[in-house]
């Protein structure tokens, strides 16, 4: 049995490497290089070649043939200009959902295939595959360290050829294991950020591809404004950092694309303004739509799972009634659906 690994030269997929060697599977490794650090190497450090190195020396620790696959284009394409596009129409995108799908589990194995039988990655998440029943996505044992938000939109036969050998260990476990196996990566710092920018800064690459365009930021309470924003873009519904306003702590409240006005408020003024439904389409289920009304929801990467209620609104259409109103609910946002353990899909905010 052939499997391929992800390898991105990390403490998470090095483990996930060495445990996969150990249950018997003949193993090649894998780096994708994505970076865009052609076009943005003046904004900043792309460590690429640092994180390749750590690869190599993982792979050559455990015996285990690298391969380095550049996907620079099909990511541009399938993740960074729709990425850019929502940017651009105010919404608040999730690119490391669209990588997962596209790129890491879509265009990479499609260029394997049919080579492997598994593929082979450190994300925190587990599998089930349920004699003669669809493969399921199940939460990691690590509930803070859980990777499902940015899996939930894989396809069944993504899913199915999914083997995550960290998802059933704690992080401080990982890090014990790289430790034993003598793995350069044991002691390497997790990596911050979406996965095709490396260390350069979210904001300068906005900047790079939609430029700046300055408005007011206004106090929603009382029209009175506070200070200028340089494009709607790089702010989203709940964003707190950025700023630069005294008399805070402030938060994004909401934004008028048309008059190009970022409006502000403090917590209370947030609260005020959250929400306890919404309505999400672009459905995705992972195997089959949920038959239960009752599930809990992900709103964003995080541990926190909110109770709520869904019901048709229409094609394609979900109505949410959260148990709790979320102030930090944002157009183009993923709202991922949860049964117990069992990662269902998503759906994105409208």
């Amino acid at each position: 049995m052939k499997a391929a690994v992800l390898l991105s030269g990390g403490v998470d997929s090095s483990v996930a490497l060495a445990l996969a060697r150990e249950q018997g599977w003949e193993l090649s490794a894998f780096y994708i290089k994505i970076w865009l650090e052609d076009e943005l190497a003046y904004l900043g450090h792309c460590p690429w070649e640092e994180d390749l190195g750590f690869a190599r020396a993982v792979c050559e620790k455990l015996g285990v043939p690298l391969e380095v696959v550049s996907l620079q284009q099909d990511y541009l394409e399938k993740v960074v200009d729709q990425t850019l596009a929502e940017l651009r129409g105010g919404l608040t995108p999730s690119p490391d959902i669209l990588c997962n799908q596209r790129i890491k589990f879509g265009v990479f194995l499609e260029r394997i295939a049919p080579g492997f039988d598994k593929i082979v990655s450190g994300h925190y998440a587990r599998v089930a595959h349920p004699t003669g029943g669809l493969s399921i996505l199940k939460r990691a044992a690590d509930s803070i360290k859980d990777q499902t938000y940015f899996l939930s939109f894989l396809a069944q036969t993504q899913v199915a050829r999914c083997l995550f050998p960290v998802g059933d260990l704690l992080k401080r476990e990982v890090r014990a294991l790289a430790q034993a196996h003598g793995l350069a990566t044991a002691q390497r710092k997790d990596s911050q950020g979406l996965c095709f920018l490396g260390r350069i800064k979210y904001r300068e690459f906005v900047k790079f591809h939609l430029g700046e365009r300055a408005g007011p930021i206004v106090e929603r309470k009382t029209g009175h404004v506070l200070g200028q924003h340089r494009g709607p873009w790089f702010y989203t519904i709940g964003q707190r950092k950025g700023l630069d306003l005294s008399g805070g702590p402030w938060f994004v409240i909401a934004k008028n694309l048309e008059e190009n006005t970022v409006f502000v408020g403090h917590e209370r003024d947030l609260a005020m303004g959250s929400r306890d439904e919404f309505n999400a389409a672009s459905l995705h289920w992972i195997a089959g739509p949920p038959t239960a009304h009752a599930l809990e929801v992900k709103l964003r990467h995080s541990p926190e799972l909110a109770p709520c209620r869904i019901e048709e609104a229409g094609p394609g259409q979900l109505r949410v009634l959260l148990d709790r109103a979320d102030p930090g609910i944002a157009p183009g946002q993923v709202a991922v659906f949860y049964e117990g353990e069992n990662c269902l899909g998503g759906g994105v905010i409208e």
